[in-house]
């Protein structure tokens, strides 16, 4: 990686920054300072670049080839037709080619805790442990100490690919990326005023996300989508999800290819998986969980970038048969920022913990029921499968919309940056001006250009045989 002039703010193999209340860190103002020299090393117009090699860019289809080793083959049909089906499908599971290109552009060498993967479908409602709805980042599969560039021109490229696939202007695609740019700048400036407690409890309600928004259709579709995700919690969906058999128990149903049954020696592997993940949560909410016992057990298939890991829904079923949870079990491994930051070292024992303490550290409040596993030789992360999780739909907004959300995401997305370490620093180097919103904005078109070209060149790909799809 490109890094002229290196601060390591998270280190160490669990990222923790600081272990000891005896060393006093250098002072907010010093951080500052440092963020703000930075500029002369890695002037922020720097940030803006964005040309493919000449020679030595690795073959993105290859590349996409080869993240496949490991899942399911079965499966990798159905990745690569969700991925085809457009530049912004390719974007969502090409985590694997951004990190490649950007690993070699300019970089600041301020590594807080990121997402890894901050594309703009990766924000979405959940459930807090009070049962209020809350938005934030919620993917982190890729989540690990590195470049907080990484997670910012992820989330410009992603605004202006999904601005295009809506019919939006280049003028309005530049727009939305340059209101997310400046919400990034100023949440981080802001909270790096704040004390180091006070930014671990910023949070954004969904009540507080509408009330902000000034676009009438964005506030329309906010509650459209917050009114949807109440509904989605394990009672509701019960008679969605299973059906009683013929001894009165219930049971997940099948929807070949996307949910099926496991064999009986697989589903015994990860139920003792599960009674080890029970360990790994708080005492508390152990004992909640550990009056409930699991039922049944089904592979389900998720998203674009996971599809052909091992992911699993289990149904716990507590003193009554309408008492239910939803657990879901995703497969974890290595991020693809790890190579990059610490080559072939191993900083993560568990890739499952790594996801969990890594989306602990990123979001205010998280589900509490994460926790992590092993079955079968593989690592997973586990957590409520329906935890009033929903998201904004995309292709229902309109360009003013798009203008609006992209600076609620810019906001979230520096607020967890923030959460863990080196907010003076950014927020030095970012500055007040708009230098750097100009320079994401040329990055962003730049890359939407790339992720076009890629997306057409693994659509080429299928159609000659390369590659499988559906």
């Amino acid at each position: 990686m490109n890094e002229p002039h290196r601060h390591v703010v998270m280190a160490g193999a669990d990222g923790t920054a600081y272990a000891s209340l005896r060393r006093r860190p250098e002072s907010r103002a010093e951080r500052y300072r440092m963020g703000r020299e930075l500029r002369g090393r890695v002037p922020r117009s720097s940030l803006g670049e964005w040309r493919p090699p000449a020679v030595g860019r690795p073959d993105p289809v290859e590349l996409i080839n080869e993240s496949h080793e490991g899942r399911l083959d079965w499966l990798i049909p159905v990745r690569v037709s969700r991925m085809i089906a457009s530049p912004y499908g390719f974007l969502r599971g090409s985590a694997v080619v951004m990190a490649e290109d950007v690993a070699h552009l300019p970089s600041t060498g301020i590594t807080p805790v990121v997402c890894g993967d901050a594309h703009l479908g990766n924000f979405g409602f959940y459930a807090s442990p009070e049962r209020d709805l809350v938005i934030d980042l919620n993917d982190f599969d890729e989540a690990h100490p590195g470049g907080w560039e990484w997670d910012v021109r992820r989330l410009v490229a992603s605004i202006w690919v999904a601005g295009r696939h809506n019919g939006a202007s280049e003028a309005d695609c530049e727009q939305a990326v340059a209101a997310c740019a400046a919400a990034y700048r100023q949440e981080v400036r802001y909270l790096a005023d704040q004390p180091l407690m006070s930014r671990s409890y910023e949070r954004m309600d969904v009540d507080r996300l509408a009330a902000d928004a000034s676009d009438k259709r964005l506030r329309t579709e906010i509650e459209r989508a917050a009114a949807r995700a109440r509904k989605r919690t394990s009672d509701r969906a019960l008679p969605r999800f299973t059906e009683e058999t013929k001894d009165g128990s219930r049971r997940i149903v099948e929807e070949p290819p996307l949910i099926t049954r496991v064999p009986d020696a697989e589903a015994e592997e990860l139920a003792v998986g599960l009674d080890e993940y029970l360990n790994t949560l708080a005492p508390h909410w152990r004992r909640v969980l550990g009056g409930y016992t699991l039922v049944d057990i089904a592979h389900k298939v998720v998203g674009v970038g996971s599809v052909g890991l091992r992911a699993y829904v289990a149904l716990l079923e507590g003193s009554s048969s309408d008492d239910v949870v939803f657990l879901q079990l995703k497969q974890a491994r290595r991020s693809v920022l790890a190579r990059f930051v610490h080559g072939d070292s191993a900083w993560h024992k568990h890739q499952g913990q790594r996801v969990v303490e890594y989306q602990q550290a990123l979001q205010t409040v998280s589900d509490p029921l994460l926790g992590w596993m092993t079955a079968g030789g593989r690592q997973y992360y586990v957590r409520q499968f329906r935890n009033m999780k929903g998201t904004v739909a995309l292709d229902s907004i309109d360009s003013a919309a798009l203008d609006d959300y992209a600076g609620v995401v810019g906001h979230l997305l520096a607020k967890g940056h923030s959460r863990t370490s080196g907010a003076s620093m950014i927020a030095g180097y970012v500055g007040k001006s708009e230098a750097l919103d100009e320079a994401l904005c040329r990055f962003a078109q730049a890359y939407a250009d790339q992720t076009e070209a890629d997306h057409e060149a693994m659509v080429k790909a299928v159609a000659n045989g390369r590659l499988p799809s559906e």
